[in-house]
């Protein structure tokens, strides 16, 4: 039954309207002739009048030409868009079937093919005492039309397989698709709609993976940004969705990705209606792991729009999405991590900062602190494998966040300052004095804000601080106050995709170590 369903909508049905309309538009020139023109012949009415009063003993020959002739551009027409075409296809999948699933490309197809089944029925409808002429103007405006249609439809199929505009289409379609079904009641709709979205995915995540194989960073930055631009546009619809959308199909069960989970964390996904984003980042995952290394600016802006995503979740009050953007943007920084790639860690770490920073904002503080338990974590991780300055990078990352807190006054504070007091204490057993120092500076910079900022609350927290740091040796506070006191310029003498160096401090914070060291009798 879908084989002759799918023959009937791909070659019957089209072929059957495509002759009725050749046959139906020749037909009504040729009425136009039979009750109105009456065909040629009669007086000369002037120049005009004597071009269209045609000669039927010597048009024959032309009639015959210019049906040949739009067969013959209409040969031309197939012959370059399909080796165009087949060129992108061959870089790009999906490509032919984009394309003849678009409207334009498929009338101006219908055209060509109308306009040379006309032409045929025209050759043999002349007599020798008989030209239907209407119907004879309608195939020399079609012959014409044809002709200088080649140019800006040339120019139009080069801008159809653009891989920017191709990426475009893809994502417009999935989320026209998407939309669709996940409000639909009928269930052969949302199935047909769940197929439809896990494809595009797909789609973009092989024209990002063969952009990343050939260094064509632009192409694969358009593909991320429009997986993360789907997503973003779903997570707005989403709560008008159907409950059928949120459970896994049958035409996508048995997809790679659901096929090798295990069954309880499939229905984990059904339960917690979040397939769609956690296949989403699961291509991104694909494609973390693909550029690792090769091409780090693609990781960067996954780990961007992995923020977008959960910063999109946060303002949704989406609990289970935030948990899911955490467990993404935790496994970047573990291949980051297990690849030594210090660079991409530290990005990735201020991706993650500036998310749980966006949750401190939004009201979201519990999610806010689960956050930080992962950036501690992963700042322990990163010392246990002598990566310390990817610790160094946690540290004054949690200092950032503790500001934050301080500023929002929000009754979590305690618990992120906890958590970050406790990012050093592995350090203080081990010989890894770099790190230790580099944790400690960023302790002293939040102790500074908060004297700063002159109340008795914010003083008690620097008090804490101090406690923490009461068995430091003398000279290794001494070391931390001449750093801190050095750095008067916010700017890092290298380019830094953070935009400041991570010791400066403004001149009212700066000017509070003073009061902060003399706690510690440290001179």
């Amino acid at each position: 039954m879908p084989e002759r369903q799918s023959f009937r909508r791909q070659w019957l049905l089209p072929m059957v309207f495509l002759t009725s309309a050749a046959l139906a538009i020749f037909w009504a020139f040729y009425a136009v002739d039979h009750f109105f023109t009456h065909g040629s012949g009669g007086p000369s009415g002037g120049t005009m009048w004597d071009y269209f009063n045609f000669d039927p003993s010597s048009i024959t020959d032309a009639v015959s030409s210019m049906a040949g002739m739009i067969a013959a551009v209409f040969g031309i027409v197939i012959t370059v868009v399909s080796l165009i075409v087949q060129l992108s296809a061959d870089r790009y999948t999906g490509v032919a079937r984009l394309f003849l699933s678009d409207r334009l490309n498929l009338f101006v197809m219908g055209y060509y093919v109308i306009a040379c089944v006309c032409g045929v029925w025209l050759s043999v409808a002349i007599r020798h005492d008989y030209v239907p002429r209407a119907a004879l103007l309608g195939m020399i405006g079609a012959n014409t039309l044809g002709m200088v249609l080649m140019g800006p439809y040339f120019r139009y199929v080069f801008w159809f397989v653009e891989p920017m505009n191709i990426v475009s289409k893809i994502r417009r379609d999935a989320l026209r698709a998407t939309l669709a079904a996940c409000s639909a009641d009928e269930p052969e709709k949302v199935v047909r709609g769940q197929a439809v979205t896990l494809g595009a995915m797909e789609e973009l995540t092989d024209i990002t993976s063969n952009s990343i194989s050939g260094k064509d960073k632009i192409i694969a930055s358009g593909a991320v940004d429009a997986l993360k631009d789907f997503a973003l546009e779903y997570i707005k619809s989403k709560p008008r969705a159907a409950g059928a959308w949120f459970d896994i199909g049958a035409e996508i069960r048995e997809n790679p990705d659901f096929v090798a989970m295990d069954p309880e964390s499939l229905q984990d996904l059904e339960q917690r209606r979040t397939w769609v984003e956690w296949k989403v980042m699961r291509q991104y995952l694909g494609i973390f792991n693909e550029a690792l290394v090769t091409m780090r600016d693609i990781n960067y802006l996954v780990a961007i729009d992995t923020r977008y995503i959960g910063e999109a979740a946060a303002a949704a009050k989406d609990e289970e999405l935030i948990a899911l953007v955490y467990r993404f943007m935790n496994s970047y920084l573990r291949a980051a991590l297990n690849a030594r790639d210090v660079r991409t860690a530290y990005n990735i770490l201020n991706q993650y900062r500036l998310l749980v920073e966006s949750m401190l904002r939004q009201g979201s503080a519990p999610a806010a602190v689960e956050g930080v338990r992962h950036m501690s974590y992963y700042g322990h991780v990163s010392f246990d494998m002598k990566l310390t300055f990817v610790t160094e990078t946690v540290a004054y990352d949690v200092s950032a966040l503790c500001q934050v807190a301080s500023e929002l006054g929000i009754p979590q504070e305690d618990d992120i300052l906890r958590m970050f007091l406790e990012l050093d204490r592995p350090l203080r057993v081990s010989s890894q004095e770099t790190a230790l120092l580099g944790v400690r500076k960023a302790q002293v910079k939040l102790a500074a804000y908060y004297l700063s900022q002159d109340t008795q609350r914010a003083a008690e927290k620097a008090r804490i601080i101090a406690r923490d740091m009461e068995s430091e040796p003398a000279d290794r506070l001494l070391s931390i106050r001449r750093a801190l006191e050095a750095v008067t310029s916010k700017d890092f003498w290298e380019i830094i995709d953070r935009g400041r160096n991570f010791e400066f401090m403004p001149e009212k914070q700066r000017a509070r170590l003073a009061e902060f060291f003399g706690w510690l009798q440290a001179r």
